[in-house]
């Protein structure tokens, strides 16, 4: 009996252990506005949308330079459209970006395979 709760426990213990992938669950969109909708609002929600197709399309593989590479090819992107500020967490798979206006946002990938350019109301 006693072995029995040992070896329990330790598969409880075990199956209740998070997997390290902590991309996949910031890049899914399930449950949000469609980013095609959320994109007409305005020249910055359509802006936030391309630079997260653009961080979404420069995903290589789950390795530590990969990361590093994709942030450097979104945070490109982002101040070739203009924005201000730009801080990228590349541990946290996401930007946090400043318009002009002053409308600070996160942005995280949008993997819908539209690319950044074919946004409408980007403004270029």
């Amino acid at each position: 009996m006693n072995r029995l709760t040992i070896a329990l426990l330790t598969l409880a213990a075990v199956a209740g252990c998070r997997d390290y992938d902590g991309y996949a669950p910031v890049a899914d969109q399930t449950g949000l506005v469609p980013a095609a909708q959320w994109a007409s609002y305005g020249v910055e929600q359509a802006q936030a949308v391309a630079i997260g197709r653009a961080f979404a399309a420069a995903y290589q593989s789950d390795t530590p330079e990969a990361f590093g590479r994709q942030m450097d090819a979104a945070v490109e992107y982002a101040r070739s459209l203009g924005v201000e500020i730009v801080v990228a967490d590349t541990l946290g798979h996401r930007l946090t970006v400043r318009f002009p206006s002053g409308w600070r946002l996160a942005i995280l990938p949008i993997d819908d395979g539209v690319a950044a350019a074919d946004t409408p109301g980007i403004g270029q």
